[in-house]
């Protein structure tokens, strides 16, 4: 009897050994999980020029924006802009990129909002450019005030008032010599009624402005509510002698990999 009872007392001992041996913390496995998991979206080993263009894809692809007839490389300089802002804590919105691209037609919707945090499009439409600035395509832009062209280059948006254009957004150009004079010009969004599909019948193109990126009033207030206040709108052209600051990638890259942590938190979570 004793000795029976000595053996069930060690094979009990025995079996609390192998339990505590094999035993790890719940949350140590989890976050093997998480780890593991993350690594196959964006590895450790991937350089910054391969975390920063990934963020840029899963925010392109996410908000269908090839669909939508934005070029993927027009959204990397908007968004690159957009960063370098955000680090500096120029912004007082930062939910969204407004992208006006005049390498396209005036025919096509060549304005779209971009809500980056929930990677989504708000909406996508026509944009005029200045009748300084060419025909159907703009291939002339200047910061000067008699031009009558429009401005390439990265603008903060500021104050809504009433004007000549009725409610109408203040533009403040951000790039030296480019479009810096913009606030002096008087070059603000304000709906225009020439902006609009029968213009295009009528005329084969839009109508042009005095250099504003003037929109459809069936969507001016959506797009001034939405995008006042301090959030970036990038201008694109074709223009070999635009350059600017807020184009580099150094500061955006690093920090995008950055956030590449030990847990593998999102870049766009850190913003």
């Amino acid at each position: 009897m004793r000795r029976s009872h000595l053996r069930w007392i060690v094979g009990m001992l025995m079996l609390f050994c192998v339990i505590i041996i094999s035993w790890k913390p719940a949350n140590t496995v989890k976050t093997n999980i998480y780890k593991t998991t993350a690594k196959a979206v964006l590895p450790h080993s991937s350089g910054t020029k391969e975390a920063f263009a990934q963020y840029i894809a899963n925010i392109y692809n996410t908000a269908n924006l090839e669909q939508s007839g934005l070029d993927l490389s027009v959204f990397q300089k908007a968004v690159t802009g957009y960063l370098n802002l955000k680090l500096n804590n120029r912004l007082l919105s930062s939910n969204y990129i407004t992208v006006v691209d005049f390498t396209k037609s005036s025919r096509t919707k060549r304005m779209w909002v971009i809500d980056v945090l929930n990677k989504a499009l708000v909406l996508n439409t026509w944009v005029a450019h200045g009748q300084g600035s060419g025909g159907d395509m703009a291939d002339k832009f200047s910061n000067n005030n008699e031009s009558h062209q429009s401005s390439l280059g990265f603008y903060l948006t500021d104050d809504v008032y009433f004007g000549k254009h009725g409610r109408s957004l203040r533009l403040n150009g951000l790039d030296a010599g480019v479009n810096s004079a913009a606030r002096a010009r008087g070059i603000v969004i304000h709906a225009a009624d020439y902006v609009c599909q029968n213009t295009i019948n009528q005329l084969g193109r839009l109508g042009r402005s005095f250099g504003c990126p003037a929109v459809t009033p069936e969507l001016s207030d959506k797009i001034i509510n939405t995008i006042k206040g301090g959030s970036v709108l990038f201008i694109n052209g074709n223009d070999n002698k635009y350059s600017s600051k807020l184009l580099d990638e150094s500061a955006p890259g690093n920090f995008i990999a950055s956030t590449v942590t030990s847990t593998d938190s999102v870049a766009t979570e850190k913003l």
